[in-house]
């Protein structure tokens, strides 16, 4: 399976230049939490989740009214391509402990989401491990 046959799309998006109270409403009314970043050029440049919203602006009692989208996003994108097999988009998820992956076009535009919610619709099996291999973090010693 490919997975340019399970992506969800359109995918909701945002640009760098945009505050990150604009991103935040965007997510809150299109019930998503995680955003592709465009450049002006509409190549995926970067990531943004609510948990980044909430740690990085809210914990730091930062201004999301005037603070833009590209000083927090997670500028490494990890992303797959459409003719992708399916089980890319699960090694990605298992190594990155990700659960939800871009997949991007050839020329860096965003063109779906997969999720895990996505993966075990269509793979119950591969799902559970791919779920335990997200959920594992790392221990961190301090």
């Amino acid at each position: 399976m490919r997975c340019q046959d399970i992506m969800k799309k359109p995918v909701i998006c945002c640009k760098e230049d945009e505050t990150v109270q604009t991103a935040a409403l965007r997510m809150r009314d299109s019930n998503v939490g995680f955003l592709p970043v465009l450049s002006p050029e509409d190549r995926v440049v970067g990531i943004v989740t609510d948990r980044d919203i909430a740690l990085r602006v809210c914990a730091g009692g930062l201004d999301a009214g005037h603070l833009p989208i590209a000083e927090v996003m997670t500028r490494e994108i990890i992303a797959c391509h459409p003719g992708d097999d399916v089980r890319v988009v699960e090694g990605l998820m298992a190594r990155n402990h990700k659960s939800r992956i871009l997949i991007v076009d050839q020329t860096g535009k965003a063109a779906g989401v997969i999720s895990l919610s996505d993966i075990a619709r269509h793979d119950k099996v591969f799902a559970a491990d791919t779920l335990r291999l997200v959920s594992t973090r790392e221990v961190r010693t301090h």
